[in-house]
């Protein structure tokens, strides 16, 4: 088992650092609607916009705490709005270090606002370093949600 070394930083630390000059931003998309940014050797995922299209308002955000290490295309979240429930899959093989608790409170619709900013389910720290296998760029992502496509 692969177990993620932040040199004595916390997993909260680490989220604090998210747009911190030195750790490089890749934006890559499932093409399930998940979204993950790369921060140097850690990652954080969400769910984008067009898959959350049509909600209003969320009610709760349920984690899936079954396992720290998941594959891709694991359940991380369910997002629930009225009968709608909204899987959030892990986009990579890796460990999850620590939840957004914050969607767990009066923050949850944060998921509507900035769901690809603010908006993180998951900080994760993938097992091969920006793995990209199976993602789309941002530019492939839009052509490929592209009405028609």
């Amino acid at each position: 088992m692969i177990r993620f070394n932040a040199g004595g930083h916390s997993p909260q630390y680490l989220c604090s650092m998210k747009g911190s000059p030195g750790f490089k931003n890749a934006l890559y998309y499932t093409h399930d609607h998940e979204w993950i940014n790369f921060q140097g050797a850690a990652a954080y995922v969400g769910v984008s916009a067009l898959k959350l299209t049509g909600i209003k308002q969320i009610e709760r955000v349920e984690f899936d705490r079954s396992a720290d290490m998941k594959r891709a295309g694991d359940l991380l979240a369910i997002v629930h709005s009225g009968n709608n429930k909204i899987p959030v899959h892990m986009p990579v093989d890796g460990e999850v270090l620590t939840y957004n608790q914050e969607l767990s409170g009066d923050w949850r619709n944060m998921l509507l606002q900035q769901p690809e900013r603010n908006g993180w389910v998951a900080f994760i720290f993938p097992h091969t370093l920006y793995e990209q296998s199976g993602l789309l760029s941002p530019e492939q992502y839009q052509e490929m949600s592209r009405p028609g496509f």
